[in-house]
């Protein structure tokens, strides 16, 4: 009986109209799967009769309790149901567990037993996602004149809305920064390298990447192109040498080994023709 008194009560706000909707909003921000509260201020010295919560749609009615008990919370949305409460000694809203179906606009339409007039007020809710980790996408290539030219690329998982790049640069101790997810620069070996971070916010947290040298992206991947092939022509160059130096000594060794050939085999044939003679004796008389 209750519940069909108090749609009633609600159908009969809705058909007086709600003169809320013609405030600007209080913009309220919130955490995605965390809570919020909806501040409602009303003069010590007003009694109340009872406090009208809108939404998408009528969303709970809040009736003050008996004195020393708490304010009595009936929820008419499905969608709120065991997420609404009312705070000790206040009339505020307070929604836990909070989904992106939250997102939207609040009206708190407060009816005064001492007056005839209303108290109204208006929010506008916005649910956002804590940041993660930012990733760091890097391409990277080197012109003719030798100048690397780096792109860096920021992004964040589930980024949702709202969302702002910012590159933050220290060269020299002073700070300088570039706006945008996506980074271009170039820098060219023998000067000092520049290092980056990218620092992501959106209205309810903010988060950096990790510090990026430019020079490491340079000197590793694609300089090395350069200095290997200094080393393959010093390789190649000292090969070469090597290959002369042997053609050379066995040009020198083959002629005096041709020498010296003939000169041994003659001094064998003496040695030879010497043992016969020894070995056939003097000759009898």
């Amino acid at each position: 009986m209750r519940a069909f008194l108090w749609s009633l009560l609600l159908l009969l706000q809705e058909a007086k109209g709600f003169s809320g909707d013609e405030e600007d909003p209080e913009e309220v921000v919130a955490v995605l799967q965390e809570s919020i509260t909806l501040s409602l201020e009303i003069p010590s010295d007003e009694e109340i009769k009872d406090i009208i919560w809108f939404s998408q749609k009528n969303l709970a009615v809040v009736m003050p309790g008996k004195e020393g008990q708490p304010a009595v919370v009936m929820v008419m949305d499905p969608r709120y149901q065991g997420r609404v409460s009312i705070p000790e000694s206040s009339y505020s809203l307070h929604i836990s567990n909070l989904t992106w179906e939250d997102s939207g606009r609040y009206n708190a339409q407060v009816n005064l037993k001492t007056s005839q007039l209303d108290i109204t007020k208006s929010y506008y809710l916005r649910v956002y996602r804590r940041l993660s980790k930012p990733h760091i996408a890097v391409n990277s290539n080197i012109s003719e004149e030798g100048v690397c030219n780096i792109s860096l690329m920021c992004s964040i998982e589930r980024a949702g809305m709202d969302v702002t790049y910012i590159w933050l640069s220290s060269p020299d101790s002073t700070n300088t920064s570039y706006e945008g997810s996506v980074l271009s620069t170039s820098w060219r070996p023998g000067d000092k390298a520049p290092s980056y971070t990218c620092r992501v916010s959106n209205p309810v947290s903010h988060i950096s990447s990790r510090r990026i040298s430019v020079g490491s992206f340079c000197a590793d991947p694609e300089y090395p192109e350069k200095p290997s092939m200094v080393c393959f022509l010093v390789k190649s160059f000292f090969l070469l040498l090597l290959l002369v130096i042997l053609a050379v000594g066995l040009c020198i060794f083959q002629p005096r080994k041709n020498y010296e050939m003939p000169r041994v085999r003659k001094l064998k044939r003496d040695r030879i023709k010497l043992r016969k003679k020894e070995k056939s004796g003097p000759t009898p008389v």
